[in-house]
C-alpha cells in the first residue's frame, strides 16, 4: 500500500480574512495615531488638562493654581460652582487670546508688544541670569572697571556769581578768599550773590547736578579751604570756595562683590542681546524708506 499524500492545500478564506482583519486593525491603529498626535483635532480631552479650546489645552496644573488662588481650596473641596467658575473664566480667556491672535493684536497694541519684547529678552537673558560666575571672573571684571567701585564723596562748597561785566572783582574775592583777607559771608561787598543751591553738605552727584559739569569739575579739585580762579559760565562768573571735600575711597572687592556681580550680568545679559539682535537683523528681511536711510 503506497504512503503517498495529497500536498497540503491553501485555505484561500482563511488567508483573506486574516489578511482584512490585519488591514482594519492597522487603519485603526493608524486612525487612532493620527487623531491623537500633537497638533491634531481630537475628540478626547488628555488626562493632563481639564478642557481643549480649539484645540488648544488648558492645563490641569493651571487649573489647579487658579482654583487655589481664587477660592483657597484643592480640587476635592471645591464646590461645583467653583470649579465651573474658574474653568469657564479660562475658558473665556483662552478664546480672547485666540481671537486676540486672529486680529493681530499684537502688531497693534503697544502694551502687548511690550510684553512680547519684554518675554523675549528675559528668554535671551536668563542663562546670563541664572549662571553664576567664578570669583576670578568678578575679580578680572572689578581690575577692569575700579572706578566704578568706590564710596560716594561728599562736599561742602559755595558758589559766589559775579555778573560777567564783574571779572576783576571775581579775581579780587578769589584772591582775598584765598590769604583770609576777607570772610566768605563778606564777599557780597565785592558784588557777588552766592548760590543758595549748594553751601550744605552734598553727595557728589547732587553736587555735579546743581553745579553743572564745569564747575563740578573745578569744585572737585579744590582741596578745603581753597579758592577757585574766576569761572565763566555763560552770562556769569563763579568764585568756589571749598569747606570740605572728602573725596571718593575704592572699595574692596569683598566690599564691592555684591555690586560687581550686578553689573557683571548686567553686561552680559546686553551681549547677549545684542548677539540675538544681530542675528535676527541679518535673518530678516527688512526694508527702510529712502528718506530715513
Amino acid at each position: 500500500m503506497s504512503n503517498w499524500r495529497e500536498p497540503n492545500r491553501v485555505n484561500t478564506s482563511r488567508s483573506m480574512i486574516l489578511m482584512a482583519v490585519g488591514a482594519v486593525a492597522g487603519l485603526m491603529l493608524a486612525g487612532y495615531a493620527l487623531f491623537t498626535a500633537r497638533g491634531t483635532s481630537t475628540l478626547f480631552v488628555p488626562p493632563e488638562d481639564v478642557a481643549l479650546v480649539n484645540q488648544q489645552p488648558i492645563s490641569r496644573s493651571d487649573f489647579l493654581l487658579q482654583l487655589q488662588t481664587l477660592f483657597g481650596v484643592d480640587i476635592a473641596h471645591a464646590t461645583t460652582e467653583q470649579r465651573r467658575q474658574v474653568l469657564n473664566e479660562m475658558i473665556r480667556e483662552e478664546l480672547f487670546v485666540q481671537r486676540g491672535k486672529e486680529l493681530d493684536v499684537a502688531s497693534t497694541d503697544p502694551d502687548v508688544r511690550s510684553a512680547m519684547v519684554n518675554a523675549v529678552e528675559l528668554e535671551i537673558a536668563a542663562d546670563a541670569i541664572t549662571t553664576q560666575p567664578s570669583d576670578a571672573a568678578l575679580v578680572d571684571y572689578y581690575k577692569a572697571h575700579t572706578e566704578k567701585y568706590s564710596r560716594e564723596g561728599l562736599m561742602t562748597v559755595h558758589d559766589y556769581v559775579f555778573p560777567k561785566d564783574a571779572l576783576d572783582q571775581a579775581r579780587r574775592a578769589a584772591s582775598d578768599l584765598r590769604s583770609g583777607r576777607v570772610r566768605p559771608d563778606a564777599v557780597a561787598q565785592l558784588g557777588a550773590k552766592e548760590s543758595p543751591i549748594v553751601g550744605d553738605e552734598q553727595f557728589y552727584f547732587a553736587a555735579r547736578i546743581h553745579l553743572g559739569p564745569v564747575l563740578f569739575d573745578a569744585a572737585r579739585a579744590l582741596d578745603n579751604g581753597a579758592a577757585s580762579d574766576p569761572i565763566t559760565v555763560g552770562d556769569t562768573v563763579h568764585v568756589l570756595l571749598m569747606t570740605n571735600n572728602t573725596r571718593p575711597l575704592p572699595l574692596s572687592f569683598s566690599e564691592a562683590r555684591d555690586q560687581v556681580l550686578n553689573d557683571f550680568r548686567r553686561d552680559a545679559i546686553n551681549h547677549m542681546r545684542l548677539g540675538d539682535e544681530a542675528f535676527l537683523r541679518k535673518r530678516a528681511n527688512i526694508l527702510i524708506a529712502d528718506d530715513l536711510r
